[in-house]
């Protein structure tokens, strides 16, 4: 009898304790994609990739001009083989450089939007945190990653955690959006 008196009250008080938990929630993404930094970053992204895309054109029209020279001039280089292969090899290494390019500039690409985000993820990180911490939550949930919230039993730290991070309250990421474009 002594057990079973022991397994209620231990049920009893581990049901309590989970009912105490307060659970708050955010959509993380949209917090991070209207932080300040954010513009500054997709500045600096759009002007990496502007270059990269001029580059590779640069690549790409000197490929086509050569390729029409070639085209142009086969018929007379056929009677020499060794201009004939010297400007097959030099369309083949030209060829090889755009893919190389192509393939190098996405790695780097792809650094430099994870070392510019890495900062802008800590802040609003750090931000969830705190705002968890003074509101006593046991448990934080990025609404773009959970199927189900219930409002009522989960606290929206999305105004709390703009507030620490200093966005305004009328950007939105509409706004966002159309000065990006503008």
């Amino acid at each position: 009898m002594k057990k079973l008196v022991t397994i209620i009250a231990a049920l009893a008080l581990v049901s309590s304790a989970a009912s105490a938990q307060k659970f708050g929630h955010i959509d993380f993404q949209e917090t991070v994609q209207l932080m300040n930094q954010m513009d500054e970053a997709m500045d600096k992204m759009a002007a990496a990739q502007q270059a990269a895309s001029e580059t590779y054109q640069e690549l790409v029209q000197e490929f086509q001009n050569k390729m029409s020279q070639y085209e142009q001039k086969k018929a007379t280089w056929a009677s020499t083989p060794s201009i004939l292969q010297s400007k097959e090899r030099e369309l083949e290494d030209l060829q090889n450089r755009i893919r190389e390019f192509q393939e190098t500039v996405q790695q780097e690409l792809s650094e430099q939007q994870q070392t510019l985000m890495a900062p802008i993820v800590e802040a609003a990180q750090q931000a969830v945190n705190k705002v968890a911490a003074e509101k006593g939550l046991a448990f934080v949930f990025d609404k773009a990653n959970v199927l189900y919230i219930d409002a009522a039993q989960s606290i929206d730290i999305t105004a709390a955690v703009r507030t620490e991070l200093g966005i305004p309250e009328d950007r939105t990421i509409e706004s966002v959006a159309a000065a990006r474009q503008a």
